[in-house]
C-alpha cells in the first residue's frame, strides 16, 4: 500500500481502478533528406495511410447520419482526402525533391492552408481548419503517431494524469468517475471548480505521481485529507468504505436544508446561488435548492463541445456558439430555474480556457493571463459578442435574466458593450423578435482596476459581482493554476479583502447589488468573511449550497463581524 500526500481540491471520497492518462508527446516532423531509392515505398506508405484515414472518416459520415453538422463536416473531410489535384501537387513535390513525405505533406497542407485564410472569402478561410485537421489525420499515420483520446476513460476510474484541461473534465464529468489525482492543479483553477461543480473527489499537487502509478490498480482518492492510497490493504479499504457511507449519511443530513432559507440564528437572510456550466447544472441547482443562478459561465457550454478528437474541436465550437445554440441553452436554463433569477456572464476565454471558433482564432501569447481574454477578446472580435447578446436578448423573455461582463478594467469597455447591446436591441426590435429591453448589465469585479475605480464604474453598471478567484491572482500577483506558488495563494490577503470592502461600500452607496462568486462565497472561513463585510448575495458550486445554509445557521450577524474585523485588522 502507498499513500501519497496533495492537497485537496474537491470534497468526497472515490474508490475505482486507477486509470494513468499518458504524458502528452510532441509530433516531431523528420527533416533528414532521404535517398531516391526510397521514394516510391515512402509514396506507397502515403497511400496506404491516406486510405485508412478515408475508411475512417467514411465510417464515422455512415455513424453521423441524422446529425446535420456532423454529416457535414465529415463530407467536408472525405471530398480532401479524395482531391485529385491536391494529391496530385504533393506527389510531384515529394518526388521533385529529397525530402520524406511527411515533411512535404505537412509543407503543402500548410501552403494549401495559408492561402485559403488569405483568400478573402469567409467561407473558404474556415476551411484552412478543415485541410489542417484531416491531413493532421493521415500525418498521425505516417508518424505512427496516436494522441490520447479522453473518450477512452472507462467509468468508474480514478484518473491520475499531469493535468487536465476544462473541456476535458467536462467530457468526464459526463460519466461515472471516481475521482481525479493530478501533479498539476490549484485549489481554484477550473479543473477544481469543474470538480466541485460535478462532486468528482480530488487531489491535486501529488508530485510525479504519474510515474507511481499503474493502470488497473485499486486507487482511494480522499478529498477530504487530501491523499491518494494506492493498492490498499483489505483493512483500508474497508475502512475507506465506511467512510464513503458516513460522508453520504452526512450529505444527507446535509439536505435537509435544502428546502430551507439561508439565514444566520438571529434571522438575517442570505441569497445562496449556484455557478454552472451547462444545462445539466441548472438542474442540479434546482435539486440543491439553490435560490438562482448567480454565474452561468457560457464559455464551458461550448469547451464541452470540443471533442477529445481534434478534427471535430473548431466545428463542434462552432455549432454550439451559434446564436440558434446559445438561445436554446439560455432559454433552457431560464426555464428550468422557473422564474429564479439568472446571471449569465459573457465568454470569459482565454488564458487556461482555450476555446476552437473559426472566427477567433488561437494566438500564442507569452502570458495569456494578461493577454487577450474575457471581455478583452468578445471586444476584440465584436461580432462573436454581438451574437451572444442577439441569442440573450432573444431568450430573455423565458426568465429573470441579468448579463454579467467579465474581466472589466475600465468604464469605456463597458460603454462599449452598451453600445452594441443597444443595436442589438435596435435590429431585433426591427425584426419583430420579442425580448426585455431592460435586462441589467452587471460586471465583475475581479481586478485591483475595477476595485479602485467602482465608483466609476457603478454609474454605468447595474450590479457588481465580486469574482475572487481572479480578484486574488491578479492582486498579490500569484498565478493560482501554478503549483509551484500556490501556498502564496490567499484570498484572506489584507489587499484582497480591502478591495472587497471597497466594492460592498460603494455598492451600497449608490444602491447597487453587490454579490460574491468566486470560490470564496463557498469555504467556511472566508463565508464568514464576507458575511461579516456586509455580502448578503453569494453564488457556489450547487453541491455546496446545503452546507453554507448550515454554516451561517450556527452563528449571528454579530458574531460574523467580528470574525471579518479581524480579518481586515492590519498585520
Amino acid at each position: 500500500m502507498d499513500i501519497f500526500l496533495g492537497i485537496s481540491a474537491s470534497d468526497g471520497i472515490g474508490i475505482g481502478s486507477a486509470f494513468v492518462i499518458p504524458e502528452v508527446s510532441k509530433r516531431i516532423i523528420p527533416d533528414t533528406p532521404i535517398k531516391n531509392i526510397e521514394h516510391e515505398s515512402q509514396w506507397g506508405r502515403f497511400q496506404t495511410a491516406l486510405q485508412k484515414v478515408s475508411t475512417q472518416v467514411a465510417k464515422q459520415l455512415d455513424a453521423a447520419k441524422g446529425n446535420k453538422v456532423q454529416s457535414e463536416i465529415f463530407e467536408t473531410y472525405f471530398l480532401m482526402l479524395n482531391d485529385p489535384e491536391f494529391i496530385a501537387d504533393v506527389q510531384r513535390t515529394f518526388e521533385g525533391c529529397d525530402m520524406p513525405v511527411e515533411f512535404v505533406l505537412n509543407q503543402k497542407t500548410e501552403e494549401y492552408a495559408d492561402k485559403l485564410r488569405s483568400s478573402g472569402n469567409e467561407y473558404l478561410a474556415e476551411r484552412a481548419q478543415d485541410i489542417c485537421d484531416i491531413f493532421g489525420r493521415v500525418l498521425n499515420e505516417l508518424l505512427d503517431y496516436h494522441p490520447f483520446d479522453i473518450e477512452s476513460v472507462p467509468d468508474g476510474a480514478v484518473i491520475v494524469a499531469r493535468a487536465m484541461s476544462p473541456s476535458d473534465t467536462i467530457i468526464l464529468s459526463k460519466r461515472k468517475i471516481a475521482g481525479l489525482a493530478l501533479i498539476e492543479g490549484g485549489v481554484s483553477s477550473h479543473v477544481g471548480i469543474l470538480a466541485r461543480n460535478f462532486g468528482i473527489p480530488a487531489v491535486f499537487d501529488l508530485h510525479r505521481i504519474t510515474e507511481h502509478a499503474k493502470s488497473g490498480q485499486t486507487a482511494i482518492v480522499d478529498g477530504v485529507r487530501g491523499e491518494l492510497i494506492l493498492n490498499p490493504d483489505k483493512t483500508t479499504l474497508d475502512d475507506y468504505t465506511k467512510k464513503i457511507a458516513e460522508y453520504e449519511e452526512q450529505r444527507q443530513k446535509l439536505a435537509e436544508y435544502r428546502e430551507k432559507p439561508a439565514q444566520t440564528k438571529d434571522g438575517i437572510r442570505f441569497t445562496l446561488m449556484a455557478n454552472i456550466g451547462t444545462v445539466e447544472e441548472a438542474k442540479i441547482a434546482m435539486a440543491e435548492g439553490a435560490d438562482g443562478i448567480g454565474l452561468f459561465r457560457t464559455e464551458f457550454l461550448f469547451m464541452s463541445n470540443n471533442s477529445a478528437a481534434p478534427i471535430n474541436a473548431s466545428h463542434a465550437s462552432d455549432a454550439a456558439f451559434s446564436e440558434e445554440a446559445q438561445f436554446k441553452a439560455y432559454k433552457d436554463v431560464l426555464e428550468i430555474m422557473q422564474g429564479k433569477p439568472v446571471t449569465i456572464r459573457t465568454l470569459d476565454a482565454g488564458g487556461d480556457k482555450l476555446i476552437r471558433l473559426s472566427s477567433v482564432p488561437l494566438n500564442a501569447e507569452k502570458n495569456p493571463l494578461l493577454g487577450l481574454r474575457a471581455i478583452r477578446l468578445s471586444l476584440h472580435y465584436p461580432s462573436q459578442l454581438k451574437t451572444q447578446l442577439r441569442a440573450l436578448y432573444r431568450a430573455s423573455i423565458y426568465g429573470n435574466l441579468s448579463i454579467m461582463l467579465p474581466l472589466i478594467t475600465s468604464v469605456a469597455q463597458v460603454k462599449q458593450v452598451l453600445h452594441i447591446a443597444e443595436s442589438v436591441r435596435k435590429e431585433l426590435a426591427e425584426d419583430g423578435i420579442p425580448f426585455n429591453p431592460d435586462v441589467p448589465i452587471g460586471i465583475m469585479v475581479e481586478t485591483a482596476a475595477a476595485a479602485i475605480t467602482v465608483d466609476c464604474l457603478a454609474k454605468v453598471c447595474s450590479f457588481f459581482s465580486i469574482g475572487t478567484n481572479d480578484l486574488t491572482q491578479y492582486t498579490i500577483g500569484v498565478d493560482r493554476e501554478n503549483i509551484e506558488v500556490a501556498p502564496m495563494y490567499d484570498e484572506t490577503h489584507l489587499a484582497v479583502l480591502r478591495l472587497i470592502q471597497t466594492t460592498i461600500q460603494y455598492g451600497t452607496k449608490f444602491g447597487l447589488p453587490v454579490s460574491v462568486c468566486g470560490e470564496m462565497a463557498s469555504r467556511k472561513n472566508t463565508v464568514m468573511v464576507l458575511a461579516g463585510l456586509g455580502i448578503r448575495k453569494l453564488s457556489m458550486s450547487p453541491t455546496l449550497i446545503s452546507g453554507v445554509k448550515e454554516l451561517l445557521s450556527q452563528y449571528t450577524i454579530s458574531d460574523l463581524e467580528a470574525v471579518s474585523q479581524i480579518a481586515i485588522q492590519p498585520e
